[in-house]
């Protein structure tokens, strides 16, 4: 980080933001840090950051979350995508990552456009743990090839139909766990360094405070204020995928 005490203020402010939007949405922290960090940060130290960071915004989440959890619902997205990260991984020896990532931002677009033009969709109950564990595994070979932890399976889960409360305790837990094989994949690897360390220091505090305000502000949304405001933050997505 160059001009460090010019950019150090950028980066506070973008984890804070980052962990604020997650802690509301339950996703999209590194959609939010990604699009500044980058400027200030080299590319390494972004991801290495997101994973540090996003496991404990995911983790926290979960934890303040732990009541509602459904083990009997969720480990089949669990499963899925354990699976699923390292074919994904794998794609990425022979397939062009770009054209990948820009058809997985167009169909995420275009989902969301119909779904935000369209508000009633009935819920989908076909398919039962099948189906759940098929979605978790193409979840977790997405996030091999483009580094999203959770857009699939959150995707599923409105499709479901299920309250904001059951999604957010289905779609972290899931995206916590890609983060815990991400990190553990880095730390052998050992690609962590000194200046990455004190970054992560530096940020946790706005890191805490970000998902603690967040989480205080999803408690006052209805449902179908966190459906607009989940596909908003998928179309963004999307749309970075894209560019």
């Amino acid at each position: 980080m160059d001009g460090f005490s010019f950019e150090l203020p950028i980066f506070i402010l973008a984890t804070f933001a980052g962990a604020l939007i997650a802690g509301l949405s339950g996703f999209a922290f590194g959609l939010v840090v990604a699009s500044i960090w980058l400027y200030i940060l080299t590319p390494l130290q972004t991801a290495t950051l997101i994973i540090a960071f996003g496991l404990i915004v995911q983790g926290y989440s979960v934890w303040k979350l732990r009541r509602l959890l459904d083990y009997q619902k969720l480990w089949p997205f669990v499963v899925g995508a354990a699976m699923g990260v390292p074919v994904g991984v794998g794609i990425l020896t022979w397939a062009n990552p770009a054209h990948v990532r820009a058809g997985v931002g167009a169909f995420l677009v275009l989902y969301c456009l119909y779904a935000l033009l369209r508000p009633s969709i009935r819920p989908i109950k076909a398919g039962g743990a099948v189906a759940d564990a098929s979605v978790g595994f193409l979840n977790g070979v997405l996030c091999g090839i483009t580094g999203l932890a959770g857009i699939l399976v959150t995707i599923w889960c409105g499709l479901r139909g299920w309250p904001k409360e059951v999604q957010r305790t289905v779609f972290q837990p899931v995206a916590a766990a890609i983060f815990l094989m991400s990190a553990l994949w880095i730390g052998v690897r050992s690609a962590i360094t000194p200046e990455t360390i004190k970054l992560f220091l530096i940020g946790l505090p706005a890191l805490l405070a970000g998902t603690w305000l967040g989480l205080k502000l999803f408690g006052r949304l209805d449902e179908a204020m966190f459906r607009r405001i989940v596909l908003v933050l998928l179309l963004m997505s999307g749309a970075v995928l894209i560019i």
